[in-house]
């Protein structure tokens, strides 16, 4: 398995697979309070069983070519994950999403792991455009897409049913020239 470094403070991005579930279940579970503030995943993610169905479900969308999964660790520990919740080849289009648990926020690894994948969707898949669906009230997520240089689209409202109640989502993007115009930017 690979590993890509995300600094100098030891973080790291992997893939998640299937045979990682205990693991996987054991981070879901330190942070399911925060997770399920927005994210639907710890309701998901209640047993071994789910677990390693939640990751199966990824490397099946990984084996054809509509989704990612990957792992964010710091110092050995699992602590996070971006993905791909879709990805569409064909039609050059991507939704990126992402999760922490409570002792990895405030370090930038979201941002470092997304510019990771994003990159590699834009200029290895050909991605020419790539989308972050957010809930409006999240606004530690809504910064990470400011900073990746994400334009927001718009809001849709009341379109996501979550916990009984009706949520705003927005829809942040970046596009193929933006992304490679933002990188050599910086």
């Amino acid at each position: 398995m690979y590993a890509i470094s995300l600094g100098d403070d030891g973080a790291e991005l992997r893939p998640l697979e299937p045979w990682q579930a205990e693991e996987f279940l054991a981070h879901v579970d330190r942070g399911r309070e925060f997770i399920g503030q927005y994210n639907a995943l710890p309701d998901v993610v209640a047993d071994l069983e789910s677990s390693r169905a939640f990751l199966q479900a990824y490397a099946d969308k990984a084996a054809a070519d509509a989704g990612r999964l990957h792992g964010i660790w710091t110092d050995g520990k699992l602590v996070g994950a971006v993905l791909f919740r879709r990805m569409d080849a064909e039609q050059g289009t991507a939704e990126a999403g992402c999760w922490l648990e409570p002792s990895a926020v405030g370090k930038g690894l979201v941002t470092r792991a997304a510019r990771v994948i994003i990159d590699w969707a834009v200029e290895e898949r050909g991605i020419h455009r790539v989308e972050w669906w957010v809930s409006a009230a999240n606004e530690p997520s809504i910064a990470v897409a400011r900073r990746l240089g994400m334009t927001k689209d718009g809001v849709l409202r009341e379109s996501y049913l979550y916990r009984g109640r009706r949520h705003d989502e927005e829809v942040w993007s970046v596009l193929a020239p933006q992304w490679r115009a933002g990188k050599r930017a910086s």
